[in-house]
């Protein structure tokens, strides 16, 4: 019985990581497509990350609505985004989780879906330093030396995109940005889950609230752009725009379950993982090749975060392998 609760519980994992690759990797086109100027010449990535939280916060209210009419057809967690107290707990997640899309929004508009990877490969380093830092987890010598071989990778990577011509210093800096505060989101949403019940859509449906209202102010600094767009009501525009806002929902809720069917490292090393293979996608997508420097530098990246996963592994058996005997 144990080994098939196991099993199963593998088949989870694997089913909840490959969805997570599947919608995050729509995302990323999508919303490339939508900040690239030479397709949609739009130059908000504010509004289009605004209309997504918007699109999504609909859909959740919608759902929770629903599930009040007909409770056997649709179950949706109960839940009140403007309660106080709801509002205090998880309002300091929804401002990170502002954070995490805007950056990647702006890093995502300056660099190639190619250099994406390389350009956020720092969460797996910022999630060291923050464990330390929040939780107090120390790091042994040999994650640390993993941790080095990314940075290694992620400084050789830019190296080789300034000398193919494509680096963008300030679409890299958002991307480090973007790192730190997926790090960051990651390890504060499993202390602010049990505050809403541990219910993933609840989660989801609160962060999209606050974020669609508290990003209104910062709509203002993109007022001009959006007001000589000429495109604004077009099918084409208005429909990436729709299926962002879903691949946004979908990815925010996939995101918190697969850190809950696992851990926020492990999630960050999926993410990785994930990541080169969107670049390999991505090259041949936008027929955009690459020296064999260049890629040695994504699995530079790759292998020093695997080997991470590997030994982090090998530390976790050995600190709980001993209290499972003993039990025996």
């Amino acid at each position: 019985m144990k080994f098939d609760t196991l099993s199963l519980k593998y088949i989870q994992i694997f089913f909840v990581v490959v969805i997570y690759w599947v919608i995050s990797i729509l995302t990323v086109f999508v919303n490339k497509t939508l900040l690239s100027i030479d397709q949609l010449d739009v130059d908000a990535p504010i509004f289009i990350a605004w209309f997504q939280c918007l699109v999504s916060a609909i859909i959740c209210f919608t759902l929770s609505r629903l599930s009040k009419i007909f409770p056997t057809v649709v179950q949706f967690p109960e839940g009140n985004p403007f309660n106080t107290v709801t509002v205090r707990k998880v309002l300091p997640l929804s401002i990170l989780y502002i954070l995490m899309i805007s950056t990647n929004n702006y890093c995502l508009k300056f660099v190639d879906v190619t250099f994406y990877y390389v350009g956020r490969s720092l969460t797996t380093v910022f999630n060291v330093i923050l464990s330390y830092l929040i939780l107090g987890q120390t790091t042994s010598i040999s994650c640390l030396l993993c941790c080095f071989a990314v940075v290694c990778g992620f400084f050789l990577g830019v190296d080789q995109e300034n000398l193919s011509g494509s680096f963008s210093l300030v679409g890299t800096l958002f991307g480090v940005l973007s790192s730190f505060s997926l790090a960051y989101y990651s390890i504060q949403i499993k202390k602010v889950l049990p505050d809403v019940n541990n219910h993933i859509w609840l989660l989801s449906y609160f962060n999209n609230v606050y974020a669609t209202i508290l990003f209104i102010p910062l709509l203002t600094l993109e007022a001009k752009e959006l007001s000589n767009y000429s495109k604004l009501t077009e099918y084409k525009f208005l429909l990436l725009m729709i299926i962002g806002g879903v691949c946004g929902l979908s990815i925010g809720y996939i995101t918190v379950l697969q850190v809950q069917v696992t851990s926020p490292l492990t999630h960050n090393i999926s993410g990785t993982a994930k990541s080169c293979f969107q670049t390999v996608l991505a090259s041949f997508w936008y027929n955009q090749w690459k020296s064999s420097m260049w890629w040695f530098s994504n699995f530079v990246v790759l292998g020093g975060s695997a080997a991470y996963t590997i030994v982090k592994n090998r530390e976790m058996e050995k600190k709980y392998r001993p209290i499972s005997y003993n039990r025996c």
